[in-house]
């Protein structure tokens, strides 16, 4: 007879020293990998017990078959086990702090890796935010992070371009060399600025290159002589342009300013020289002296005016104005200039309500500038038509001051509204600033949201239109 009964097979040995461990650590219902890890630590742990375990039973049940014959045998395997479970009870127990300390750990980890998480997605959101272009490479050139400005500008795919190289991806030799160069510095300290033309992809091929400045430093790594490669491009082709605008406006007013002091200081000179003996001689000095300081205020008055609007701390006084009534008040300061040339002006108007909200002053400026310009280029015996009129399609009053004078040539229609600019032929016809449409076209157009245009044909004088919204825009969106 063989004996079976009364004896443990561990030939599970592993399995059972785990499914002993995971209840004593984790609870009767643990069931996480942590758990299922940790148990099998343990189960290994325990093995090689339970394979002498096994030995020894099998020499035992070879030994009572051999005898079962001659008398039973009774295996007391209760009392065998005992000190089985006590070891490996005790062998968890020396393990169990070190698993609290590896789930702590775990857990540290866990918050570290979420803080980081978080961390990169407000960073991330930090560079999309940005109007400057932003690409960050890591230790082996290799794309990171790319915010969408500089995606669009160096036609970067996102996400199918990260982790790739960068002078893979990117075709712009200008700003592969400063990645490049950057890379082999190996300094951490690395940091140099440089100005390229970059021509953006999102306008196609054979767009033209706009300026941008390029800022490139390194970053820090323990690992690595340099972590990576971070590169800001600003757009500075628009402060280009205002720089060169200005340098413009100043080499002109300097200009414009000298014509009309080298004057005044001539006449000053041959006066102060005896040069005019007799009263009319210097009364006609002491004249000319007059206009061109009258024409050396208006001009720095023009200047001032369009700076103030340029940089939006004009204020206007806005009101509901009668804009025939402006047009008459403007006819009367122009009249005496307008009879010397025998010139006539006039209004023309219907019998409604031609009204708009607007600055008074400005307008009556606008309108004079308008008229001064129709008079002095128009020859004697002339004719300057105001005619005010309500624009139904656009909702505004409309102006048109209309002259029968040289006309603008084709070829300087485009340039009338630029500052300083005067038609090459016209300057000895009559003097001006060349600021006047300029300031015309603030007015209208900046400051009351309006329209200014201008038709004209050689020898045959000109019109220009001016139209003013019955309603500011400010006052319409907060309706």
């Amino acid at each position: 007879m063989k004996i079976g009964t009364g004896i443990l097979l561990w030939s599970g040995g592993a399995s059972l020293a785990a499914g002993l461990a995971a209840p004593m650590i984790f609870g009767s219902g643990a069931n996480t990998p942590l758990a299922a890890a940790v148990a099998a630590i343990a189960g290994l742990a325990v093995a090689p017990l339970a394979w002498l375990l096994n030995r020894d039973e099998d020499r035992l049940l070879d030994a009572a078959n051999e005898t079962a014959d001659a008398q039973p045998v009774i295996l007391p395997v209760t009392a065998m086990m005992r000190p089985i479970s006590d070891a490996i009870r005790r062998l968890i127990d020396e393990n169990q702090c070190d698993v609290q300390t590896m789930l702590a750990r775990v857990r540290e980890l866990e918050i570290r890796a979420k803080i980081s998480d978080s961390e990169r997605d407000r960073l991330e959101t930090v560079l999309h935010s940005l109007h400057d272009a932003v690409i960050v490479t890591n230790a082996y050139g290799e794309l990171r992070l790319v915010n969408p400005v500089a995606a669009s500008l160096l036609g970067v795919r996102i996400p199918e371009d990260l982790n790739r190289s960068a002078e893979q991806v990117i075709s712009d030799d200008h700003i592969t060399r400063l990645i490049v160069e950057a890379h082999e510095s190996r300094s951490p300290s690395y940091r140099t600025r440089a100005e390229v033309d970059v021509s953006d992809a999102s306008a196609g091929p054979g767009a033209p290159g706009r300026a941008h400045e390029a800022t490139i430093a390194c970053l820090p790594d323990q690992n690595e002589p340099v972590g990576g490669v971070v590169l800001i491009l600003r757009d500075i082709a628009r402060e280009r342009e205002i720089s060169q605008v200005k340098s413009e406006f100043v080499s002109k007013a300097s200009h414009e300013l000298r014509t009309p002091l080298s004057s005044i200081n001539a006449y000053i000179e041959m006066l102060l020289d005896g040069e005019a003996t007799d009263p009319e001689a210097q009364t006609e000095f002491y004249h000319v002296i007059k206009n061109e300081a009258d024409r050396l205020g208006r001009l720095i008055d023009n200047m001032l005016n369009i700076s103030r609007i340029e940089a939006g701390i004009s204020k206007a006084k806005y009101e509901d104005m009668d804009f025939v009534k402006a047009a008459h008040a403007a006819v009367s300061v122009i009249e005496p200039q307008a009879k010397l040339k025998d010139i006539t002006v006039r209004v023309k108007s219907g019998p409604l309500l031609y009204s708009a909200e607007a600055d008074r002053d400005m307008i009556q400026q606008v309108l004079l500038n308008l008229l001064s310009n129709a008079v002095k280029y128009s020859p004697e015996g002339g004719r300057v038509t105001v005619t005010v009129e309500n624009d139904e399609t656009t909702g505004s009053v409309m102006t048109t001051v209309a002259d029968t004078g040289l006309g603008i040539p084709p070829d300087a229609l485009p340039h009338v509204f630029d500052k300083f600019y005067r038609v090459e032929n016209y300057k000895r016809v009559a003097k001006g600033t060349g600021l006047g449409l300029n300031l015309v076209k603030h007015i209208v157009e900046t400051v009351h949201g309006g329209q200014v245009a201008v038709t004209s044909e050689v020898g045959m004088g000109s019109r220009f239109v001016f139209t003013i919204p019955y309603v500011r825009q400010s006052a319409r969106r907060a309706a």
